[in-house]
């Protein structure tokens, strides 16, 4: 009996004991996740899903445990580097689908100014993760796909693109710190969507040029998704191509194609490169 009862009695103080541990940690520090579909999380086609956000997980969730932060997801699907920033500059959807399903967080304002008034109110915050850019290019091929050659057109517009691209987001990240944040900057850069196809990789790669600029010329740092997808696509096995590795979303109209968005086994890597990105020393 007194065998019996000593155990209970260790194990009420080990139980209080964690609960004290536990209240004096406090409040966790957090990160503020910003920018497109692929840090929402989203997926094509889901239907009924859209109407709880909660349905989305992306790599937000999966950096939760990695850096031991609460993660705060503002990003909107189809946002773009200039929709960002001003209200007034074309989106690939965004406002669209904040007017007809929630987002992770709400909010009226442009993304840039919520993150704004966030950082203010949140000390807590010691990184912010920027993922823009790519719908800026979808935005140039919808206005060439109704033009007699859409390859030139694109050809003539990709300057301009990544010129406004590396400008937003030179203003985003400077708008950032000047709200006296200053934690850690992360920008991801875009994983091309098959390796084997150099016209698409190749635009992928000149957009992450023009994102490395930019993060470069306000001191932050660059989460190369780029690479680490191709180190995955490189295995024989898979000839390049992104799709055939898992990391992408199936096609709801064929499922041994793929949509641009990760899958949740695409997420873990973004996670895991941006925890890289984010533990390495300056």
């Amino acid at each position: 009996m007194m065998n019996r009862w000593t155990r209970i009695l260790g194990l009420a103080m080990a139980v209080a004991t964690a609960a004290a541990h536990s209240a004096s940690a406090g409040p966790r520090d957090e990160a503020l996740l910003l920018g497109d579909s692929v840090a929402f999380g989203y997926i094509g086609s889901a239907g009924h899903e859209y109407i709880n956000p909660e349905n989305f997980v992306g790599f937000a969730d999966y950096l939760e445990p990695l850096l031991q932060v609460d993660s705060v997801d503002a990003a909107c699907p189809g946002e773009t580097s200039g929709s960002f920033v001003s209200a007034g500059a074309a989106d690939n959807g965004c406002r669209a689908f904040r007017a007809e399903f929630p987002l992770h967080i709400g909010y009226q304002s442009t993304q840039l100014q919520f993150a704004l008034g966030f950082l203010r109110q949140h000390p807590r915050v010691r990184l912010v993760t920027i993922t823009l850019g790519a719908n800026d290019g979808f935005l140039l091929e919808d206005g060439c796909a109704s033009q007699a050659n859409p390859t030139l057109c694109i050809e003539a517009g990709v300057p301009a693109f990544l010129a406004g691209v590396e400008r937003n987001l030179q203003y985003a990240i400077a708008s950032i710190r000047s709200a006296g944040f200053g934690g850690t900057i992360i920008v991801t850069n875009y994983y091309s969507t098959d390796y084997s196809d150099p016209q698409q990789t190749g635009l992928t790669l000149l957009l992450n040029q023009a994102l490395a600029a930019a993060a470069a010329a306000q001191g932050a740092r660059v989460a190369d998704l780029f690479s680490a997808f191709q180190e995955v696509a490189a295995n024989p096995l898979f000839a390049g191509k992104t799709c055939n590795t898992g990391l992408l979303n199936a096609s709801v109209q064929d499922p041994l194609l793929c949509d641009v968005h990760p899958s949740q086994s695409g997420h873990r890597l973004i996670a895991q490169t941006i925890a890289r990105s984010y533990r390495k020393q300056p």
